[in-house]
Parts: C-alpha cells; structure tokens; sequence
C-alpha cells in the first residue's frame, strides 16, 4: 500500500521509556517507585527499601523468564490503572534468558559462551529475548498508556573506539548486543552516583562524598546516558522526589502537586 501524505503527523507527548542504571543499593527501585501508579515485575526481591510504600504493586518474584513475559502480557490484556511499569532488574532478568538458553540446549553447553554452537549465537540468542521484552514494553506504552522504567545494575567496561585512546566507563551489566534494547530505544537512560570528590596530593587521594546522590542523563565518556528532553546538567536525587518530573511532561500527572514540581526543579 503507498504511503500518503495524509498520513502526516505532529508531534505529541506520549509515556516514557526510561532506563536507570547505577551500582547496587544506590536508589534505583526507590526512584522507580516515585515514578505515577507504579507496579513492579520482579526478578530479583530489591524492594526492601520500598517495603513501607502502600502506593506499589508488586508482582511475585519472577524465577524465569516466561514469568516476567507473562507479568507484561497481564499487564497488556488485563483491565487496571496503572500508569508505570518498573522492570527490576533487567540484568536479573539477562540471567534468567541466558539460564534458559542454556538449558535448552540438546548439547548441554557449560555456559552462554557455549551454548548454540558458540561464535555468539547464545548471546544473539539472548539479545532476542530483550528485544522482545523492549517490544512488549513498547506496545504497553502505545496501548496502555503506560511508563516503563528499567532498572539495571552497572559494570565497568573498557571501550575501544578507533579514533582515540582506550578508556573505561559503566555501563550495563550484559552483553552489549542486549545492552542496545535499553540504551539505543529509549528516552532517557540516567546514571545514579554519589556525588564524589577526591582529597589528596600526587599518587595518594582518597574519594569522598557528601552522600548527596545526583542523576546524569546526558551523554558523557563516563557512563552510558542520554536523554530526549534537553537535560544538560546534573540532576539531584533527594529521597522520596522524581527529579524528572519538572523536564517530563508525560510524569506530571493529576496527582503531582505544583509544591512537588517546585521542589523537584529546584533539586535540578
């Protein structure tokens, strides 16, 4: 069929696809938690810091991979009024979908590495099963007018880019063909750290902080992060706020009072 210039749009606001990334026990699931009316598909039990939070829904703990496909397609097909999905953690999640490619396997494989006939194929593998989890996730927002928040834990890399010298940065903890469904097809992918200074002279320094968490979601040679509403600058995390919520409209809704967005912005 051809494709017709009455088909032309403008452009609108829609629900957020964001991913958050950070080392452990930094405020990940507390933030996703802040996020509007949200519920959790679980694969690892991190909510202990939200135990006190009556406003979040919980699914159980999901033990494979099929349980969190399930959860989305609950979410898809079932009548609610949720308004965020928070995925914790996608790399719990990349463990699972790996655990499952290698048991899969007639040959018995001792690990990912090996799996399919190596050369790749179980991380390609895997990369299907995220993409299809991207997908759902897609589908919840243009159908169900939902958020989704993806919640992954961070590792070192080393990068090798071809124009200039080796260097280390987080990134997220899988393969990088996975790592591309939460970074490349989002809207926002946050980097959540301390606020960290060091004290010292010559070879001897010390890090230290103020405890002070801050969010960066611009692109930086540190960490992988982005954004598509022009966030250039550091945002503060400060307990029990969303920090996004005065730069998203689409996280602004009826029950976000103007004294929150005030305190947000002024936390930015």
């Amino acid at each position: 069929m051809a494709i017709s210039l009455k088909s032309l749009t403008k452009p609108t606001q829609r629900p957020v696809i964001i991913t958050l990334v950070g080392e452990g026990g930094i405020g990940k699931s507390s933030l996703g938690a802040n996020f509007p009316n949200p519920v959790f598909i679980r694969t690892e039990d991190g909510t202990q810091s939200i135990s006190h939070r009556d406003d979040v829904a919980l699914f159980p703990v999901a033990n494979t991979y099929q349980d969190v496909i399930d959860a989305m397609q609950a979410l898809a097909t079932e009548e609610h009024s949720f308004k965020t999905l928070v995925l914790d953690s996608i790399t719990q999640l990349n463990v699972l979908a790996e655990a499952e490619v290698v048991m899969n396997d007639p040959k018995c494989p001792k690990g990912i590495n090996q799996a399919l006939g190596g050369f790749g194929n179980g991380h390609a593998a895997v990369s299907d099963m995220h993409r299809m989890v991207r997908e759902a996730a897609g589908w919840l927002v243009a159908q169900k007018n939902m958020n989704v928040v993806f919640i992954a834990h961070a590792i070192a890399e080393t990068v090798d880019p071809p124009d200039t010298d080796s260097y280390t940065r987080y990134s997220i903890r899988m393969n990088a063909r996975s790592v591309a469904h939460y970074s490349d097809n989002v809207d926002l992918v946050g980097f959540i750290k301390l606020r960290t200074f060091t004290r010292g002279e010559g070879n001897v320094k010390k890090a230290t902080t103020t405890g002070e968490r801050i969010i960066t979601c611009y692109p930086t040679a540190n960490h992988i992060s982005k954004n598509r509403f022009g966030i250039k600058e550091d945002l503060v995390f400060a307990e029990g706020t969303n920090p996004f919520v005065s730069w998203i409209p689409a996280l602004q809704t009826s029950n976000t009072s103007n004294t929150e967005r005030k305190a947000n912005k002024q936390g930015a």
